[in-house]
Formats: structure tokens, C-alpha cells, sequence
């Protein structure tokens, strides 16, 4: 408190900035308010269209107004003096690592449901022949983890396909009894 006091008496505040300050509240105030009218209607609508529950969707009307009142106290840190610069410089580089952070996740997130999937439904199995269409990527299935699907090509190299492209590409399974038994047929068997 003592140096709340002292900074006034320092900086010896007009009465302009002051009532700046207090326009800049009443305003992001009466924007909050309708942010709360106007998006309460849209996310009732949006629950019954698509089904969504309650809590998923009321982040959104949560994140609009932090970053009103985010921006508002950055105007009146503004008026009153204080430089802002590095702290925009600061948000700016937080919310490119969070980005690239939430890309990264993603990536990874998405080959462990697509493993699992792969895992429940079994389009293909260790041993069957596979191949990614548009690519033309065809071999062998020898293995699978979490994150990849190894197939072997006829010419030896080994492929570590993306679990989540089986999910995104089309693609051909020759199953290994199928080609085993065509092969004794054309033999002779």
C-alpha cells in the first residue's frame, strides 16, 4: 500500500487518465455483458445442433472475455505509462511455442487412437501385403508399434508408415494365406 501511495505521489496522475481508466472498465464491462447475451444464445444452439454437452463449449465464452479484460488492462497499463512492449513480446513467443507444442501433441496423439484403432478393427495383420494408394507404397506389414507401421518392400527397404495415414489414405491388403494359396494353385497344387 505504502508504495501505491508513493507511485501516486511521484507521478502526480491527472484527472484525464484517471477517468480514461475508469471509461476503459465501464466499457470492457458493458463488452463482457454482451459477450455473455450474445454467446450464450449461440452456444444453446450449438449444444442442441450438434449435440455437445454444456462444459465442452462454455471454455469459448471464458477465452473471449480473458482476453477483453487482457486487453483492456494492457490499454490502461498503456495510459497510465508503462511500457507494454516486452510483455507483447512475451505473449507473442508463449503463444508460438504453445502452438507448435499443440502440433507436435497432435502428431503424436493421433498415431497412438489411430495404433489403437488399428489394434480393435485389424484391416491388416503381421505378414499381410499393403499398399498406400495414391503413393504406390507396397510391402510386407513385419511390425507395428504405437507411432508407425513397418512394412518390408519386395527390393529389402523397410518403410515406417505413420499409423494415422492408414486412416487418411486409401490402401490395398493382399492377405498372406490368400497369396499363399494362389501361389500352390499357379504351382501346380
Amino acid at each position: 500500500m505504502d508504495t501505491a501511495v508513493y507511485w501516486f505521489a511521484i507521478s502526480n496522475p491527472r484527472l484525464i487518465m484517471v477517468l480514461a481508466t475508469v471509461m476503459v472498465f465501464v466499457a470492457v464491462f458493458i463488452t463482457v455483458s454482451f459477450i455473455d447475451r450474445l454467446m450464450a444464445g449461440s452456444i444453446r444452439s450449438l449444444e442442441q445442433r450438434l449435440s455437445l454437452p454444456e462444459e465442452s463449449l462454455s471454455v469459448v465464452p471464458r477465452v473471449v472475455k480473458s482476453i477483453v479484460w487482457l486487453i483492456a488492462a494492457l490499454l490502461i497499463l498503456s495510459f497510465w505509462g508503462v511500457s507494454v512492449s516486452g510483455f507483447w513480446t512475451l505473449l507473442v513467443s508463449a503463444m508460438t511455442i504453445i502452438g507448435v507444442g499443440f502440433l507436435a501433441v497432435w502428431a503424436m496423439i493421433s498415431n497412438v487412437t489411430a495404433s489403437l484403432f488399428i489394434t480393435i478393427w485389424r484391416p491388416f495383420q503381421s505378414g499381410d501385403t499393403v499398399e498406400l494408394l495414391p503413393e504406390n507404397f507396397k510391402g510386407r506389414v513385419i511390425g507395428r508399434n504405437l507411432m508407425f507401421t513397418v512394412i518390408r518392400e519386395e527390393n529389402g527397404a523397410r518403410l515406417q508408415v505413420p499409423n494415422n495415414l492408414f486412416f487418411q489414405k486409401i490402401f490395398r491388403v493382399s492377405q498372406a494365406e490368400q497369396l499363399s494359396r494362389s501361389r500352390q494353385t499357379k504351382d501346380g497344387g
